[in-house]
């Protein structure tokens, strides 16, 4: 997954879940974040970071706020939307019959729908953001939808479809994923029950740059 422009920036602070000031080139910009989590140990006052121009229309800001280089000097891409596309740009190569996005099931909308021959397979896709010791965790605030999510692929299971949930890990050196426990337990809960119940449970690893997120392999927990 590419950005067609990106540019670097000095991140000022953050307004609200959406809103972030910027300086670029000695100007202060108002951005938009394209991340609704907490990020609170990524972008502090003074941190490089990376935003794309997508030239929409009637835009309230000029810039997307993408990517944040962590104190420790590793690059995090921090796109909430991100982690669907490049899945979608890898499922494409895994020789796959059918890959449909945003695949009604239940009372849910799961991330990918996949056929292959008489196999059929729901993805759930989360992106890893939070890292802690060369560990990812997630989620970075509660998420009941995380949940419903996890809930709603045991009953694929049970119904005979393979059922798994993804963490694409949004930054390098990072292999693994755990939920996060202090966050959100009934998350990790769930994750157990999933286990149990025959959902697996994948981690994809990733090579990032400013511009670019890339798949580099895949492991199951």
């Amino acid at each position: 997954m590419t950005y067609p422009n990106i540019i670097k920036a000095e991140f000022l602070s953050r307004t609200n879940r959406f809103i972030a000031e910027v300086n670029v080139d000695g100007n202060q910009e108002t951005v938009h974040v394209k991340n609704t989590g907490r990020c609170k140990e990524l972008l502090i006052p003074g941190c490089e970071v990376w935003l794309t121009e997508p030239g929409t229309p009637n835009r309230k800001t000029r810039y997307d706020l993408v990517a944040v280089k962590k104190s420790t000097g590793v690059l995090f891409n921090i796109d909430s939307q991100a982690p669907n596309k490049v899945m979608r740009e890898w499922l494409d190569t895994q020789g796959y019959d059918k890959v449909i996005p945003e695949f009604t099931y239940g009372d849910s909308r799961i991330d990918f729908y996949m056929e292959r021959r008489e196999e059929k397979y729901l993805l759930e896709i989360k992106g890893c953001t939070l890292e802690i010791d060369g560990i990812g965790y997630f989620p970075d605030a509660p998420t009941e939808r995380g949940v419903k999510h996890i809930r709603e692929l045991i009953k694929a299971k049970n119904a005979g479809f393979n059922a798994a949930i993804g963490f694409v890990i949004q930054m390098d050196g990072v292999k693994e994923v755990r939920p996060n426990i202090a966050t959100h337990p009934e998350f990790a809960t769930a994750i157990e029950e999933a286990k149990t119940a025959g959902v697996k449970v994948l981690f994809f690893t990733c090579h990032t740059e400013p511009d670019t997120l890339t798949i580099t392999g895949m492991t199951e927990a």
